[in-house]
């Protein structure tokens, strides 16, 4: 929602800007400048990234409309699935996480937490590290080692999008000015006609260098930083799964492991310790 109404705020204030100076908007509706600018990026972005990233990019884009799914809520129910699992895991040894572990989807665990469950990296996440512990063939300093590898290229695989992101936002002044240049070649052939005609030309040209700007700083570069800035978010969570883990690993009880985890959220979204407390003795009892 944040985006959209920043989104709006900076087109508003721009064409309101404008508008306020006595500018026509219909000057600014140059639809080959739109294909020339829109094409161009279009283009660039295909070439230079393989269609399963330019898919992501599309869909990433359109997913800043929903809110940030990682909240203080999430956080709450994520030491929620932590606690159950770790305390099944404390009275029915890890054998007793097999059949959860090894079918997600149908564990009666991670269904009382939809929200856990629907996110496919932070269960496989979890899933696959129980099963590495079940095996028993894993020492506590490996276990860090293949957590931490494991989290560091799926951030580098979701940063792809970004990066793919800005890469055409810093394109696209580049395309206004391409945009400009054609407009001012058929200016050009116009020279000598009525002053007016004339000026009508060189306005439609300048508005490939205004849109490429507009583009590149008010649209796309802040959607780039605003992805970015969901990734950092999901790689927290991610995070606080991996501290919780390597916690239960060493030995420490579930409620010790969760405390690891909770401490690890940021304060913004962090639950109290007497929050957390209330929950687990709420699953206690």
């Amino acid at each position: 929602m944040f985006v959209i109404i920043g989104l709006l705020i900076v087109v508003g204030s721009v064409l309101g800007g404008y508008v306020m100076h006595h500018g026509k908007i219909v000057v600014l509706i140059q639809i080959s400048e739109f294909i020339i600018i829109g094409g161009a990026g279009l283009g660039a972005l295909l070439v230079a990234n393989p269609p399963a990233l330019v898919k992501r990019v599309f869909g990433q884009s359109f997913g800043l409309v929903k809110p940030n799914p990682y909240t203080g809520k999430a956080y709450a129910e994520l030491l929620q699935v932590l606690y159950d699992v770790f305390q099944v895991a404390r009275r029915e040894g890890l054998v007793g996480l097999e059949a959860h572990i090894e079918d997600p989807d149908k564990s009666e665990i991670f269904k009382k937490y939809p929200a856990f469950m629907n996110n496919h990296h932070a269960t496989s996440f979890l899933a696959d590290t129980l099963k590495v512990l079940l095996t028993g063939a894993v020492e506590d300093h490996h276990l860090s080692e293949i957590l931490d590898l494991d989290l560091e290229q799926q951030h580098e695989e979701a940063m792809a999008v970004p990066h793919a992101l800005n890469k055409v936002s810093d394109a696209m002044p580049g395309f206004g000015i391409v945009a400009a240049v054609l407009g001012v070649i058929i200016t050009m052939g116009s020279v000598g006609g009525a002053p007016e005609v004339v000026g009508e030309k060189v306005a439609a040209a300048l508005v490939g260098t205004f849109l490429g700007i507009l583009l590149s700083y008010g649209i796309l570069g802040p959607m780039a930083s605003a992805i970015e800035s969901r990734i950092k978010s999901e790689h927290a969570y991610m995070a606080c799964i991996r501290t919780a883990l390597l916690s239960f690993a060493r030995g420490d009880s579930p409620m010790t492991s969760v405390e690891f985890a909770r401490r690890n959220i940021e304060p913004g979204d962090r639950p109290s310790f007497t929050d957390l407390e209330a929950m687990t003795k709420r699953k206690a009892a």
